[in-house]
C-alpha cells in the first residue's frame, strides 16, 4: 500500500461543527426578534427558523427576510435587525473545531504531511471559518467553490487539491462527512477515504469509505498504517 503523504478535509461538520453553530445562532436570532417585538414564542420560533435554513440553503445571507416575509408577509427592520445581529455574535462565539482537531491537525503536520481543505463553500468564507477556528495556520491549501466552479462530487476540486499539493490522488486521504459527496467524489478520482460518522447528520446512512471514524483523533492511526 503506498504511504499517505496528504489530508485533504471537508470544512463544515468535518473540522467545525458547523450545525452546532448554526442551531445555536438561529435560537439568539429567534430570541431577539421575538425581543424586539416579533409576535411569536421564542422556541418555537428558532425551530422554524432553523428548518427554513436547512431548506432554502443554509448558507444563505438574506434567509431572515425571506423567512419573514414567507411567515409575516413584511420584514420589519427593527426585528430583522435584531435578529441578524444576535445571530451573528452568536455564530462567532461557537465557530469553534471538534474536540480534538487541533491536536490532529498539530500531530499530523509534525509527521511531516501536507494539509488540505476542499469546501462548496465560498473562499473568503471556508477562509474566515478557518481563522476563526484556530485552525488555518494548519493549511496551505483550501479549495472552494470559486477555484473550479464545480461542487463535489465533480472530481475538479479534488483534481484542484492534489495539484496544488503536489501528491498523487492514492497518496491522499479524504476526510468528509457527507458520503454522496465527500466520499463519493474523493474515492472516484482514486483517493482513500474516511467518512467523519461524528459529523453526519442522518443516523442511518451507507457508506463505502475504506475508513469510518467517531472521533477525529481516530485518522492518526490511519495515517500510520
Amino acid at each position: 500500500m503506498m504511504k499517505i503523504k496528504a489530508v485533504l478535509f471537508d470544512l463544515d461538520n468535518t473540522l467545525i461543527d458547523f450545525m452546532k453553530m448554526k442551531r445555536l445562532a438561529s435560537n439568539a436570532a429567534a430570541s431577539a426578534m421575538v425581543d424586539a417585538g416579533l409576535d411569536a414564542e421564542k422556541k418555537e420560533l428558532a425551530e422554524e427558523l432553523f428548518a427554513f435554513y436547512r431548506k432554502n440553503g443554509i448558507e444563505s445571507d438574506d434567509v431572515f427576510e425571506r423567512f419573514l416575509l414567507e411567515k409575516y408577509g413584511k420584514a420589519d427592520l427593527r426585528v430583522l435587525a435584531a435578529g441578524i445581529n444576535a445571530y451573528l455574535k452568536e455564530k462567532y462565539m461557537h465557530m469553534k473545531p471538534y474536540p480534538g482537531v487541533k491536536e490532529v491537525l498539530s500531530e499530523l503536520k509534525g509527521r511531516g504531511l501536507k494539509l488540505g481543505v476542499v469546501s462548496d463553500g465560498l473562499r473568503l468564507k471556508a477562509w474566515m471559518r478557518l481563522n476563526e477556528a484556530g485552525i488555518d495556520r494548519f493549511f496551505g491549501v483550501v479549495i472552494a467553490f470559486e477555484d473550479t466552479n464545480k461542487k463535489k462530487p465533480s472530481p475538479e476540486p479534488f483534481r484542484k487539491a492534489l495539484g496544488e499539493l503536489k501528491v498523487k490522488p492514492e497518496e491522499c486521504l479524504f476526510v468528509g462527512d457527507w458520503p454522496e459527496k465527500d466520499i463519493k467524489g474523493a474515492k472516484d478520482l482514486g483517493m482513500k477515504t474516511c467518512f467523519a460518522r461524528y459529523g453526519c447528520l442522518r443516523k442511518e446512512v451507507s457508506c463505502d469509505a475504506e475508513y469510518c471514524i467517531d472521533d477525529i483523533g481516530d485518522i492518526l492511526s490511519i495515517v500510520g498504517l
